[in-house]
């Protein structure tokens, strides 16, 4: 299996395969590594990366343009991109990808990706958990290492994957999520300002890129996000944000 990183820190990534049981499945031909430095495709002058918000909003995104270029190199592979508001990545979903034989993981920065981007490549969008990280790489390593261990021979005994954590976690979620959501109703009413509303997941970001727009014209930015009314986006990212966590995270709700 092969494991490509779109990154701006492929050196971040590197190490980790230098050492234990990753380094043996490397060393054995278990398993491939490539890192794609996204800045290598910036077509400006400095190697810009970054773009700013449309709608307002602090922060800055990955420009779709460069990552657009970067993408090209893997489009043979499963695509996921790694986001706070993507589905929670589950042991599950590491056995059913270890199925594939070509896996690459879009590694964001900043405050992430524009939409447009994810709709047009993305096959899947995973986060590993309820906190933010200050990049993906972190979680594409995560995922990778659980995904890798399920390949034949990686761990050395097929036998060591069962009875682990998370096997039988299915059987169990159903009374954890009731469970989780006692606690929560609990939570809210003591208090106030811990509202079901904060439980929802961010809505789509959006940015200005002439090269992206002129590239793809028929996958334009919403035009309610360029018009400046303040409480038109408000409501518009209010509809988007429910929408994408029922869509991602039901759980959540």
């Amino acid at each position: 299996m092969k494991f490509s990183f779109l990154t701006l820190f492929p050196q971040v990534i590197v190490p980790y395969f230098e050492s234990s049981i990753m380094a043996r499945a490397i060393k054995n031909g278990i398993i491939e590594i490539e890192t794609i430095n996204i800045r290598d495709f910036a077509t400006n002058r400095y190697k810009k990366v970054d773009s700013k918000l449309i709608s307002g909003g602090a922060g800055m995104l990955l420009e779709p343009y460069t990552l657009y270029l970067a993408l090209q190199k893997v489009l043979d592979s499963r695509i996921i991109f790694l986001s706070p508001v993507g589905a929670k990545f589950s042991n599950l979903d590491s056995k059913r990808l270890a199925k594939y034989s070509h896996i690459s993981l879009v590694c964001g920065r900043y405050e992430g990706f524009d939409e447009r981007i994810i709709e047009m490549f993305g096959d899947e969008i995973f986060s590993v958990g309820d906190f933010i990280l200050s990049g993906g790489e972190l979680a594409a390593l995560c995922m990778a290492d659980s995904i890798a261990r399920n390949l034949d021979s990686v761990l050395g005994n097929m036998e060591s994957l069962q009875g682990e954590s998370f096997e039988y976690y299915n059987l169990e979620s159903k009374k954890s999520r009731k469970d989780s959501k006692k606690i929560e109703s609990k939570n809210i009413e003591s208090n106030p300002h811990l509202t079901p509303q904060k439980k929802l997941l961010e809505a789509p970001n959006f940015t200005k890129c002439k090269n992206f727009d002129e590239k793809f014209e028929n996958f334009k930015v919403i035009s309610a996000f360029l018009k400046g009314n303040h409480a038109t986006i408000t409501d518009l990212k209010l509809q988007m944000s429910k929408m994408k966590t029922q869509y991602f995270r039901p759980d959540l709700i």
